[in-house]
């Protein structure tokens, strides 16, 4: 692929990398399995995926959609668009609300 017809987008994984590394080592094999059209680099807390112009952003969002109710994680994380300057994703942790209802 030459360089005009890529694109890159980036996943914010900082937060799945806390709960354990191997999870996000897991998801960039899940990705690579899926999608083998695609170039993935891990800098740190951040994927910099290269792909076709012909591929869209959702389905980067399904595949990592996809690898969380895989691997049971669907309850605790979701992928969210990055409210950065860089186009791409954050998997994010998800907010429970826990209620106790008190019979009187």
């Amino acid at each position: 692929m030459s360089e005009s017809e890529t694109k890159k987008i980036y996943v914010d994984i900082r937060e799945l990398s806390y709960k354990k590394d191997q999870y996000v080592q897991d998801l960039v094999v899940f990705l690579k399995e899926k999608l083998p059209q695609l170039e993935i680099d891990r800098k740190s807390n951040e994927l910099e995926i290269t792909m076709p112009l012909s591929l869209s952003n959702r389905s980067i969002k399904l595949r990592i959609k996809k690898f969380l109710y895989k691997t049971d994680l669907k309850d605790d994380y979701r992928p969210i668009s990055n409210p950065g300057d860089k186009e791409g994703y954050k998997v994010k942790l998800r907010k429970v609300f826990e209620t106790s209802y008190i019979n009187y």
